[in-house]
């Protein structure tokens, strides 16, 4: 007698490289075993290592499995791109330096049966002295905020009807998603059964590379939802500084912040008008699937 068919919902893994060589098997090895049913869909940011070649030699061996696309873009551009060709009711972010935990999608679809948006437990993986620091949170209607996209899942139809990624944030276009969906109405559930590992910046330049970055799309995140200060936790925020290294990612995301209010200039990010479920400026939202 045939199998039945599966009743849980296809669930479609989106994910956005660009160089990832180095650790791009283990993330596509630690999927390929997950919970059925499940697509994978890469979007390659025009690598120049060979990222795109491990990606066509896995799609060759696993067709019915991946469905893959190259196009140049910010990670919110290539997600939405991502989400633009998947086929599931719900889809799940992942990133090129992860590695998921073998009840990765099993906990994220257990989620969906309660949330239409559902965060896992992001655990670090790499030097510790740049692996311990906890996010900076931003809490909005008690929601959490600040889930980072590369452990995050949305039901299709409220991705699309938030019209995806604003592709205008440097950073924090994750931030902004959440922020817009709570803003909604919807509810952010975490589930830390949903495990992904992922690996921190191997050099203190790097690290403080990406608290600047991290601190400069905070300020994008103000400029198009107003003043967020009194959403942050700031006692919390401030008795987290207790090592060097801590402070010293306080400064670079400061640096980032200001940098952002000195050069914006007429670059400010003003709400973009919306027309249906179709952002202007976000293309990949105005075609049909």
């Amino acid at each position: 007698m045939g199998s039945e068919p599966s009743t849980k919902p296809l669930v479609s893994v989106v994910v956005t490289v660009k160089n990832e060589e180095r650790g791009i098997r283990q993330l596509f090895d630690s999927l390929l075993g997950q919970e059925e049913p499940f697509e994978i869909v890469i979007v390659d940011a025009l690598s120049h290592d060979d990222t795109w070649a491990i990606v066509q030699e896995y799609s060759h061996r696993y067709p019915t499995r991946f469905r893959i696309e190259r196009r140049f873009g910010s990670r919110g551009i290539g997600r939405n791109i991502g989400v633009s060709h998947a086929r599931g009711d719900f889809v799940a972010f992942i990133d090129g330096d992860c590695i998921a935990d073998s009840q990765w999608l099993h906990a994220l679809r257990a989620g969906f049966a309660s949330s239409d948006v559902v965060a896992g437990q992001t655990v670090a993986s790499g030097p510790s002295q740049y692996g311990q620091l906890e996010r900076v949170e931003l809490y909005q209607r008690g929601n959490d905020v600040t889930y980072p996209s590369c452990n995050l899942g949305y039901r299709r139809a409220l991705f699309r009807e938030l019209a995806g990624f604003d592709p205008r944030f440097i950073t924090a276009e994750d931030i902004d998603l959440n922020l817009r969906a709570v803003e909604s109405g919807h509810r952010i559930l975490h589930v830390p059964e949903a495990l992904v590992y992922h690996h921190v910046r191997p050099t203190l330049l790097r690290f403080l590379y990406q608290a600047f970055w991290n601190g400069y799309g905070r300020k994008q995140l103000t400029e198009k939802h107003g003043n967020l200060w009194g959403n942050y936790r700031l006692r919390r925020l401030m008795s987290n500084q207790r090592t060097v290294i801590s402070w010293a990612r306080l400064v670079a995301a400061l640096s980032g912040y200001g940098t952002r209010i000195l050069t914006g200039g007429g670059r400010r990010l003003y709400p973009p008008r919306v027309t249906g479920s179709v952002r202007e400026g976000n293309p990949e939202f105005a075609r049909g699937q």
